[in-house]
């Protein structure tokens, strides 16, 4: 069997969020372009004309602001006050530790224990933890939960499931104008009623329908992969799995949190009930049994 390659990894990683760009600024613009011709006539130019670059801007922040747009979701704050002073040395320890620049820590005002990461990349990473974390853990458990949110960040995960939670919801927006437009266009008396135009309109509202499904298939995919990646990662920052393993069982405990379906798949654990088939994360029963393993 063929070792993984820590730095393919990486690389894969980053060209998948390239690609990624790409596939989310083609399905943007193919939706425009929709909404432009369901509604037809003047409307089609001026639409064009603001759509187009809204969706390039969009994109460019979603990339160089991702961070910023999932703290704000999840209202978190910066983690300032010697109450934080544990959070803050063990992160610095691990840092040390494993050669990454100490990312910026927040804390997240929710009892269940959970965290993520977020960024572009290790220079503009950043980590948050609920209060449940920081009150219910012990150091070891916590520095576990730790390892794994900078296993994530080392292997650029962060990048790549960061930008899929933030532009995808774009997605699930513009296919929701596209349905609406068709219904204003067919009060207006727009284009989309030409015969010529019927087959057009069909793969229109396919795509604006089947969109949001296919993406979230795709975080589906992303995540349970990443997830399993990096509680290895994480046994090798502490070179045990105990800590990781007593905090999961905590989680495994949690009530469900309420937070935004986009960035469930940013944490640490499924922070939402979801049938198995429908998780964004490996069931946590599999995850402690492969770290006892280890």
């Amino acid at each position: 069997m063929n070792r993984l390659s820590f730095h393919d990894e990486i690389k894969r990683n980053k060209i998948s969020s390239y690609l990624l760009i790409g596939i989310i600024l083609f399905v943007l613009l193919i939706l425009t372009y929709a909404i432009a011709f369901s509604l037809g006539g003047d409307y089609f130019f001026l639409i064009l004309i603001i759509g187009i670059p809204i969706s390039i801007a969009y994109v460019l922040i979603g990339f160089y602001k991702s961070a910023d747009i999932a703290i704000k979701s999840v209202n978190a704050k910066l983690a300032i006050g010697p109450q934080y002073r544990q959070y803050h040395n063990l992160v610095e320890g691990l840092c040390l530790a494993s050669g990454l620049p100490k990312p910026k820590l927040y804390i997240m005002q929710n009892q269940q224990i959970n965290a993520f990461a977020s960024g572009r990349d290790p220079q503009h990473a950043i980590i948050c933890v609920t209060t449940g974390a920081l009150e219910k853990l012990s150091k070891q458990e916590l520095e576990g939960v730790l390892s794994h949110e900078l296993s994530h960040i080392t292997n650029y995960d962060i990048r790549f499931m960061t930008l899929t939670a933030v532009l995808v919801g774009m997605i699930a927006i513009i296919s929701q104008l596209f349905l609406r437009s068709l219904f204003w266009s067919s009060i207006t008396g727009g284009r989309s009623r030409e015969n010529n135009n019927v087959i057009l309109m069909i793969i229109g509202i396919a795509l604006a329908i089947l969109a949001p499904i296919i993406v979230a298939l795709v975080q589906l995919a992303i995540s349970r992969k990443r997830e399993y990646a990096a509680d290895s990662s994480a046994v090798k920052f502490m070179r045990t799995p105990t800590g990781l393993i007593g905090a999961l069982t905590k989680i495994k405990n949690n009530t469900p949190m309420k937070v935004s379906g986009a960035v469930a798949p940013l944490f640490l654990a499924k922070p939402t009930k979801q049938k198995e088939w429908f998780m964004t994360h490996p069931p946590l029963s599999k995850r402690i049994a492969r770290l006892e393993r280890m």
